[in-house]
């Protein structure tokens, strides 16, 4: 693969790229991480600029991109919408133009997928989604990281997603499982199932890289076998008049130590994107357990995103 070919090129679902394309920022993350630990400090991002949309509150991104990118001596300028009128007064494909004439990129974390791709399609600059109601890109390939960190090369692995199947870390992690070659099990009520446009699109890059990809509302049966399991919270942002009905429907699915044993494999690891709530996605004992690796993923946050915006800019 020639790397020249990321340059320029946006990041708002990992559809949009090879698996060795995929596989060349697994690579560079790695890079990137172990010049960290070395204490190298570049300049890459010199005389450069990053701007950072948020609609939704954030921790890991925001200090990810910003810490990212002002350590390689570029300069990011952080804008909510209280900032800005994104939408509002001004419409998106305006200024999309505005800041693609005064950023080198921008990153986008709010709700709408079409936001994101307006900005890409108008700014004529590198875009990031660094989170909408759709997908959450930069999360699934630190996800991956974390995997690899553990185990080796992901393909053939088994990763198991268990709770709201239809949620954006969900389908980030089912794209790029797919991808990649890693097997991939969804388990969740039907009701929570990720729609069958998305599965499908899921199944022919499977067929290309080896992945097994399944959905299932039996646990005992999605989680035999699982190298690691993965849950998130029950109430996305944006759903909070939904959290007496979700508790209802994924208390059967939290993840705790019974059903960590349920997979059979003493060396199964637990992840979560993080934030978490303690006691009902996931019991105390299992994200501070051994098994945990929910800080390597938040940490790999930051050398992902450095690599992706490395590979692009």
């Amino acid at each position: 693969m020639n790397p020249s070919t990321l340059k320029g090129r946006s990041l708002l679902t990992w559809i949009d790229y090879t698996s060795e394309e995929v596989r060349y920022f697994l690579d560079l993350s790695k890079k990137v991480k172990e010049e960290a630990k070395k204490g190298l400090h570049k300049t890459r991002f010199r005389g450069k600029t990053i701007a950072l949309l948020f609609e939704k509150r954030s921790t890991r991104t925001r200090c990810a991109f910003e810490t990212a990118f002002g350590e390689e001596g570029g300069h990011p300028v952080f804008l909510s919408n209280q900032d800005i009128q994104l939408g509002a007064k001004e419409s998106i494909e305006d200024t999309a133009r505005v800041l693609g004439r005064m950023f080198s990129a921008i990153e986008f974390r709010g709700y709408t997928q079409e936001y994101v791709e307006i900005l890409a399609k108008y700014s004529g600059i590198p875009v990031y989604n660094g989170l909408t109601d759709s997908y959450h890109p930069t999360q699934a390939l630190a996800d991956v990281l974390t995997v690899e960190e553990n185990f080796g090369n992901c393909r053939g692995k088994r990763l198991c997603f268990v709770g709201d199947g239809r949620n954006n870390v969900a389908r980030s992690l089912m794209v790029i499982s797919a991808k990649l070659g890693m097997h991939f099990t969804i388990v969740s009520p039907r009701e929570l199932w990720p729609d069958d446009e998305l599965k499908n699109l899921c199944e022919t890059f499977a067929k290309e890289s080896g992945s097994l990809l399944s959905i299932t509302d039996n646990v005992e049966e999605g989680v035999k076998g699982a190298d690691a399991i993965y849950t998130d919270v029950w109430v996305s942002m944006g759903e909070e008049a939904l959290k007496a009905e979700r508790v209802t429907l994924l208390t059967p699915y939290q993840v705790n130590a019974g059903l960590m044993a349920k997979t059979g494999n003493p060396g199964c690891i637990f992840l979560h994107c993080l934030p978490a709530v303690k006691g009902e996605e996931v019991s105390f004992d299992v994200i501070e357990g051994p098994q945990s690796r929910v800080f390597d993923q938040a940490e790999n946050r930051k050398h992902t995103i450095k690599a992706i915006m490395l590979a692009t800019l």
